[in-house]
């Protein structure tokens, strides 16, 4: 079983392993090289970075594309950059890097492979319209789609999408898993769903998440299965409560009534009995999956 785990844990996580043994910037380049090695990268490759930490992780990819002999345009949202995002934004453009600023009006359709580098799971809320038409326009495209740490769009905590996210063919998580990559909308936009090990020491162990093998031993046995809009029906007492906190109300109702639940968001399940929370996905590929093909 793997660790599944919230945003406010990897945000803890991450800065006490900063604080403590590895550099958040060491910790960047460990992120882009895990995104560069659960891919398969050829033809021309469009990375498209916001603002933070999520933008760097593109820098530090396009960097080490460049070094691999690729030739990437990074798509830059905004002058603003994260500190660490900026030094391999500056070895980018020390090294050649093409680059030029994206918006909503961008043509994605000359690229074979989009990265997906622009919010991360710290985006909450909605998505502002321009940024609704930028995620609109990058979906429309015939590329290859790599989202890095989570869609964009997409909530890290319930998986919400507000009112869209990126849809992906391959979302690449950075340290552990998160709750939101498997509840809500996020089977609708995640195609493929692989994490990387990047060494974040984690403060707290929440949730796991179990192998299609490891799900048979909470089916039966009085056991509950039903789709999320069937429990939202017959259980929640707030549908929009649900939708917001599923793992408090989906505890709070697996309590009440003694029952172990397995609710289907759409090929991802969230399992949850008096004590533990699991979930499981067809989504999820093993770090050795390399994908051959778009």
């Amino acid at each position: 079983m793997e660790n599944v785990i919230t945003v406010k844990n990897m945000r803890e996580s991450d800065q006490f392993t900063i604080n403590t043994s590895v550099s958040g910037q060491e910790l960047m380049k460990r992120a882009a090289q895990g995104v560069f090695d659960s891919a398969v990268w050829k033809g021309s490759i469009a990375i498209v970075c916001g603002s933070g930490n999520n933008g760097g992780d593109g820098y530090a990819l396009a960097e080490i594309l460049t070094d691999r002999g690729f030739s990437p345009v990074i798509l830059r949202l905004s002058d603003k950059l994260s500190e660490d995002g900026a030094f391999y934004y500056n070895n980018c453009v020390k090294k050649g890097v093409r680059e030029a600023l994206c918006d909503e009006f961008t043509d994605f359709g000359e690229y074979d492979i989009i990265v997906d580098c622009i919010l991360g799971t710290g985006f909450s809320g909605t998505l502002r319209e321009d940024m609704v038409s930028l995620i609109e326009s990058i979906n429309r495209s015939a590329a290859y789609i790599v989202s890095v740490d989570i869609n964009s769009g997409l909530s890290g905590k319930n998986g919400i999408a507000s009112p869209t996210a990126v849809k992906s063919d391959l979302t690449v998580s950075v340290g552990y898993y998160k709750t939101g990559m498997f509840l809500n909308d996020a089977s609708r936009y995640i195609g493929r769903l692989v994490n990387i090990d990047i060494g974040i020491k984690l403060l707290k162990k929440q949730y796991y998440l179990l192998g299609a093998d490891e799900l048979s031993p909470f089916s039966g046995y009085g056991s509950v299965s039903v789709s999320a809009e069937e429990f939202a029906l017959r259980y929640a007492l707030d549908e929009e409560e649900f939708r917001r906190n599923p793992l408090k109300v989906v505890s709070k109702e697996s309590v009440d009534s003694k029952s172990v639940f397995i609710i289907d968001y759409d090929g991802s399940k969230l399992i949850v009995d008096q004590t533990y929370i699991y979930f499981q996905s067809d989504k999820v590929k093993t770090s050795e999956d390399i994908y051959k093909t778009f």
